[in-house]
């Protein structure tokens, strides 16, 4: 069932619905074989929820040091060797309080200079996967833990840090939101550039994230007063979710098909492109007016808004996709194969299904798309667009 045959994202076409494909759903008939990159997302983040959620440390876990990670650090001075914690590493934090009902607890360790208590550590306990992946300025740049020890360069968190959630509603907000949108998108980029689309969108909300966060830890270190965009939360508090690569995959639906229209908490009719620049604008008002505002969660506003450049970028410069794998190895996955591209290339011609496609119809079925919509495309374009997609 594509997007435009649900109840709550209709089309004003020809004949009042526009049809698209199938673009969401559960896979048809083909089994494993018909799952797009979306689907794997989807059941990639759904399974680690799972395993995550079964590894949530346990009252008898709770007294394992292991199981607590710091999530905020506050001091005076400059931490050196004559620092101690207590209660001491070898030992849990002092339990201040939690949920049962999710095994959320929160701990925290006194720091002291010789007699003199100088800082205070927070901690939270957390199952392994979220300890590994989570993401923060001080593990992804730089920064110090409660002895005072250097900490960074875990830069595999840029990606990480994208499969994890923080309950099943913030799972399931998220996922919604991929399984509606996200096949669009896949179907413009195909399955690919599509996964690697995704992932830069997440790294830019996470890039985004640490320069804000950074910025405001810099002026807080100089004494000097906080702008109101800058994160003033601490540098180790965890950022986790798929919300900012979702953010980019609704920033490119709105440019693929801005004139779609869904309906807002199923009831009110909205332009697609007017839902994702209020999202986006909700986002900058947070940054702006309620940034110290508890509850307010500036630091995934910050996050929403980066991966929203990103999908801004990369859906109008799709090129730059293909390279993104390069990173992995010398293979690139993003193309069908580098000789027939090259020969392509030579000739300015996509071969498509044994024939030559010359750039100019392949520019003018992308220029139909941004003015149309996919719904427009007859079967030949298509078939065009599908094939260039795995280029």
């Amino acid at each position: 069932m594509g997007i435009y045959d649900r109840d709550w994202v209709k089309g004003s076409g020809r004949q009042g619905v526009r049809r698209m494909g199938p673009v969401g759903g559960m896979p048809g008939t083909g089994g494993w074989r018909s799952l797009t990159a979306t689907h794997w997302v989807i059941i990639a983040c759904v399974l680690i929820y799972m395993v995550e959620g079964f590894g949530r440390p346990s009252g008898e876990q709770l007294k394992d040091p292991s199981s607590w990670t710091l999530v905020s650090l506050e001091h005076q001075g400059r931490l050196g060797d004559s620092l101690r914690v207590s209660p001491p590493l070898s030992q849990p934090p002092k339990i201040l309080g939690g949920n049962q009902s999710t095994n959320t607890f929160t701990g925290q360790r006194t720091i002291y200079s010789g007699d003199n208590e100088v800082g205070v550590a927070v901690y939270q306990n957390m199952a392994l996967i979220k300890r590994l992946g989570y993401f923060s300025t001080s593990n992804a740049l730089i920064g110090s833990n409660a002895q005072g020890d250097m900490i960074g360069g875990q830069i595999w968190r840029f990606i990480s840090f994208q499969f994890l959630h923080a309950d099943f509603t913030h799972l399931l907000v998220n996922m919604f939101g991929l399984w509606i949108f996200g096949p669009l998108v896949e179907r413009y980029l195909g399955a690919k550039r599509f996964l690697a689309f995704y992932l830069l969108c997440g790294i830019f909300g996470a890039l985004l994230y640490l320069l804000l966060n950074a910025a405001g830890a810099a002026l807080s270190i100089f004494g000097m007063d906080s702008l109101p965009f800058l994160l003033v939360n601490n540098t180790h508090t965890p950022l986790i979710g798929a919300s900012a690569g979702v953010f980019g995959v609704l920033m490119a639906g709105a440019y693929l098909s801005p004139n779609s229209t869904v309906l807002l908490f199923f009831l009110i009719p909205m332009r697609l492109a007017t839902l994702c620049y209020a999202l986006i604008a909700f986002s900058i008002f947070v940054l702006i007016f309620q940034n110290n505002t508890p509850g307010a969660n500036a630091g995934g506003e910050a996050a929403h808004l980066g991966g929203a450049i990103g999908g801004f970028y990369f859906i109008r410069n799709p090129h730059h996709l293909h390279g993104f794998f390069d990173l992995l190895g010398r293979v690139d996955p993003t193309s069908t194969s580098s000789k027939v591209r090259k020969v392509a290339g030579r000739a300015g011609k996509a071969v498509t299904g044994g024939r030559a496609v010359d750039d100019a119809e392949i520019d003018r079925i992308l220029a139909k798309i941004h003015a149309k919509g996919l719904h427009s495309l007859n079967n030949r374009e298509k078939k065009i667009l599908r094939d260039c997609s795995k280029r």
